[in-house]
């Protein structure tokens, strides 16, 4: 299985402690927390995983199981609010995500909330690619649309802990403006008004469930095919339009098609979805990380293609 108190997530189930950089999570770690909170497991075998994703530290708990901490203190209200939230989405969902085995809780030894969860068998999209992307754009715009067809009541709404996810676009104006200049001559004039499209196209919907970083890194595949959904970390219930990027970044021809009619979003919700695509390709068209530039290019492409 892959990686990566406000908006309405339970006060109880969001603590303030951080985690600091220096914290060293290792195997000796994970061992004592265990022992100290659920020695029930402290036993099993513990060994790395594979493709954790950046936001969190993940170790394989036996076969069955993982523990998944946060990595920076930004994770910390991700961790607590997938806690609350994994058992009651789980079960109106038509493919697996990843379920709540056990709660840690914040220490002297590890200062954030930590968790069990149920291990997923799959490989990231991302890293073994899709032997049929039409079938996974299908599979996985229907896992999208009964997301958002969950009962929002008391839901986390966008905020921090979301990254904003979710949110009105206009709280990212400022950010998107300057980072305009990162473009020149006609793409910036491009860029500008399909910004100012995405901002006039008001979400007029009532807010719904949203998964918030619907990437290939976090859509496991076997044999083929969409097999589980994870990390929920950014999700919420707000304006599901930044879910649709995945439509500019990873898909094409016929599966991108297939995507957008599954989706079954209105026209102003797609704009939307261009501003979040236009506003992820802007940060990352500096990124030193490899392939993110490339992405953010490629992104950008797709994006002034249809304008």
């Amino acid at each position: 299985m892959a990686a990566e108190g406000d908006g309405g997530v339970p006060t109880a189930a969001t603590p303030r402690a951080a985690v600091a950089d220096d914290l060293v999570v290792d195997e000796a770690l994970v061992r004592t927390l265990l022992a100290e909170q659920l020695p029930h497991l402290q036993d099993l075998p513990l060994r790395p995983v594979e493709h954790a994703g950046n936001d969190h530290h993940m170790l394989r708990l036996g076969d069955d199981l993982c523990v998944r901490l946060p990595a920076a203190p930004h994770a910390v209200p991700q961790t607590a609010k997938e806690q609350v939230w994994l058992p009651l989405l789980g079960p109106r969902l038509p493919l697996p995500v990843p379920a709540v085995r056990g709660v840690g809780r914040p220490s002297p030894r590890f200062p954030a909330p930590w968790t069990v969860l149920g291990w997923l068998a799959g490989q990231p999209a991302a890293v073994v690619g899709v032997e049929d992307p039409v079938a996974l754009a299908e599979d996985l715009a229907a896992f999208l649309v009964a997301l958002r067809g969950v009962d929002p009541t008391g839901g986390p709404r966008p905020g921090p802990h979301s990254a904003f996810r979710g949110a009105p676009l206009d709280q990212g104006d400022d950010e998107v403006r300057a980072l305009l200049y990162r473009l020149h001559g006609r793409e910036r004039d491009r860029a500008t008004g399909l910004w100012g499209d995405a901002l006039e196209a008001r979400a007029t919907d009532e807010p719904c469930w949203f998964h918030g970083d619907v990437s290939t890194h976090n859509l496991l595949v076997r044999d083929g095919r969409l097999v589980a959904v994870v990390d929920l970390g950014l999700a919420g219930v707000g304006d599901p339009a930044c879910d649709t990027v995945l439509l500019w970044t990873r898909l094409h021809g016929a599966a991108r098609d297939a995507y957008r009619e599954g989706l079954a979003l209105d026209e102003a919700t797609w704009a939307r979805g261009r501003g979040w695509a236009l506003w992820k390709a802007l940060v990352m068209l500096t990124n030193r990380p490899p392939g993110q530039a490339e992405l953010a290019r490629h992104v950008l492409d797709e994006l002034f293609a249809g304008v």
